[in-house]
């Protein structure tokens, strides 16, 4: 009688277990890694703001029924205040969803002082937000930030206001810009999702090249075609621009952010590497009088057993989160500015580790994506911006349709 009674018991909890909803997951919908300001004058200098209020959009990969928003000070220097802030959705024309707006608060106060050196999350925020649906970030910024902790390529508008709060009102913008300030990510909670993909690399994944605005890099290829297949991955694109595996440049080197911008992200299974094009071209190219060093940016002698080095440590520093990685060769780009026959011998040599090395969980040829099939060291005439070596949006297609979905398996 008492096996009878735990075996019914048990099944009675059996039952309940199957009938409850999947736990609710926290991803990585949307990231834009910052980097450290790159001087005050020039091309690539850094935005400084005071008494202002900024609007960013964005568009995120998975949805979810709640979220919360990542800040960052890690750049800053002194603490960075914030005097409100709200996030909206947006529909494709950029007019607000009704009912659709929420003010952020920061352990339930409205406005926050973010240390020096400092990520810092609002609370969760009960909005419902669909897969590919758009968001308007506003925040006011009361004091003086000096140079910001910025994306610099945004590819998506931000917009700064005349003096005042400006946060929930509208407002006619005194300038714009195609760079991420201050903001870092968007989290969902969701119940369907499996996890987050993360895309690391370099300019190339950031997007130079895309359309501003219309969501065409590669990740959001792949985001696209994920939700299409109703695989509800969250795709976080962490590339920097002009990232390189061992050294800083725009970033700091791939191996010094990676807990930062990679493992501290919630649910990471899959990293996507797409990066060594700016270790070879640096190391081995010559720049050309039209390309300005940018501050910091040096040519150490790196070497390909180096190289190797540095991809095996991101493996490994994966490996111990139980985080599968997915590497593809680096991308073609004679032509470029900065190619010479020593740096294709390299890239060779390097893509044939990546390929044959067996240290990757799996591999992806996005270099042949790009490729021309006539002259592989080289990118397709039309899949490039002009430079032969930043994605046009056909291009950029093309790599993401590249991507074996097959590749993204539910990880416990």
């Amino acid at each position: 009688m008492r096996i009878r009674q735990f075996a019914v018991s048990i099944a009675g909890a059996i039952g309940l277990m199957l009938s409850l909803p999947a736990s609710a997951t926290w991803v990585a919908s949307w990231v834009a890694p910052p980097h450290a300001p790159l001087g005050t004058e020039g091309p690539f200098a850094a935005a400084a703001y005071d008494n202002v209020t900024l609007s960013q959009i964005l568009r995120v990969s998975e949805g979810g029924e709640k979220l919360r928003i990542r800040f960052s000070n890690r750049y800053g220097p002194g603490p960075l205040t914030i005097g409100a802030a709200r996030v909206v959705r947006i529909d494709d024309a950029g007019k607000e969803i009704d009912g659709s707006s929420r003010m952020l608060t920061f352990g339930g106060a409205g406005e926050a002082v973010i240390p020096r050196g400092a990520p810092f999350v609002t609370d969760v925020v009960q909005l419902a937000v669909p897969s590919l649906s758009r968001l308007k970030v506003e925040f006011y910024l009361p004091k003086a930030t000096g140079p910001c902790t910025c994306h610099l390529t945004g590819v998506d508008e931000l917009a700064v206001s005349p003096p005042g709060n400006f946060v929930g009102k509208p407002f006619t913008p005194v300038s714009k810009a195609q760079f991420r300030a201050f903001l870092s990510a968007v989290e969902v909670d969701s119940p369907k999702a499996l996890g987050t993909i993360v895309a690391f690399g370099d300019s190339i994944t950031d997007g130079v090249g895309a359309t501003a605005g219309a969501n065409r890099r590669w990740p959001d290829i792949l985001a696209n075609r994920l939700q299409a297949a109703g695989k509800h991955w969250a795709v976080a694109n962490s590339a920097i621009s002009g990232n390189r595996i061992l050294s800083p440049g725009m970033g700091e080197a791939a191996l010094a952010r990676f807990d930062e911008d990679v493992l501290s992200l919630p649910n990471v299974k899959y990293i996507i590497v797409f990066e060594g094009v700016n270790d070879i071209g640096n190391r081995f190219g010559r720049r050309g009088p039209n390309q300005p060093n940018l501050p910091g940016l040096d040519q150490p002698e790196i070497t390909v057993d180096q190289m190797i080095a540095g991809y095996r440590q991101l493996i490994a520093r994966a490996h111990e989160k139980g985080i599968k990685v997915i590497g593809s060769p680096i991308g073609p780009y004679k032509g470029a500015s900065y190619w010479s026959e020593e740096g294709e011998a390299a890239r060779q040599k390097i893509n044939d580790w990546i390929l044959k090395g067996g240290a990757f969980d799996g591999n992806v040829r996005l270099d042949l994506a790009f490729a021309d099939p006539a002259d592989t060291r080289q990118m397709r005439e039309g899949y490039h911006m002009g430079d032969h070596l930043h994605g046009s949006d056909a291009g950029l297609k093309a790599v993401g349709e590249s991507i074996d979905l097959k590749l993204f398996q539910p990880v416990k």
